[in-house]
């Protein structure tokens, strides 16, 4: 599992690799993630060597390698889009975003792990930027019990930001009601008229149902953390 500074790395190189076919510098890097020293980007670049995916090459400028990405990034279905901040911001945009902030309904909570009881109450209302807001559909929050999605980048805890859908691509993350009794957060994957509904973590399995057991009740576009 990486944390979020490692992600945000990893997808940074990534994306300038795949732009001006190089990496990007070091203080492009630091600039990027926010950082007062380079010794903290050279920490993340070693912890990422260590997991395996990136490389350094010798005798080179810029000499890093993309090996692998992980599957929150791979996927077509989700680009991870974070809000961080203390609880107060979570609930309240900052001045910059305030102009586009979008006020959404957190219709309670979401099981990222064994399905809980299906949520359609609202508890609470919470403020995103309308740039996170994905399509012309409806969008609700939901918050997240468990950690079976955390090598998706989904905590515990995180407030995910849903677009109501009835239908969704294999490897989308959705929010899926079982039975029309449960919701759960999952990968989804159809295969004929199966339904796999596939964790992020390895110590979860895959859940399989029919399709007719399975209802999609959006898909995810975003999370907002708190500290």
């Amino acid at each position: 599992m990486l944390t979020r500074k490692q992600l945000e790395l990893l997808d940074f190189i990534n994306r300038r690799v795949q732009r001006d076919g190089v990496p990007p510098s070091f203080d492009e890097m630091k600039e990027a993630l926010d950082l007062r020293s380079k010794s903290g980007i050279h920490r993340l670049i070693t912890a990422l060597e260590e997991r395996g995916f990136i490389r350094r090459l010798a005798h080179r400028a810029r000499a890093l390698e993309i090996v692998k990405l992980p599957d929150a990034m791979e996927a077509p279905g989700f680009s991870p889009r974070v809000i961080e901040g203390g609880e107060s911001d979570a609930r309240r945009p900052s001045s910059q975003a305030q102009v586009d902030a979008v006020d959404l309904p957190v219709m309670g909570r979401i099981a990222a792990g064994v399905p809980i009881e299906a949520i359609s109450l609202e508890s609470h209302r919470v403020a995103v930027p309308g740039t996170m807001l994905s399509g012309k559909g409806s969008h609700y929050a939901l918050e997240v019990r468990g950690d079976s999605m955390i090598e998706a980048g989904i905590n515990d805890g995180d407030v995910v930001v849903i677009r109501e859908s009835s239908s969704a691509d294999n490897g989308d993350i959705v929010v899926a009601l079982v039975e029309d009794q449960e919701a759960t957060l999952k990968r989804f994957r159809r295969n004929g008229s199966s339904i796999a509904l596939e964790a992020a973590n390895p110590a979860y399995e895959t859940r399989m149902y029919r399709d007719d057991q399975v209802k999609v009740q959006g898909r995810l576009v975003g999370l907002i953390r708190t500290y």
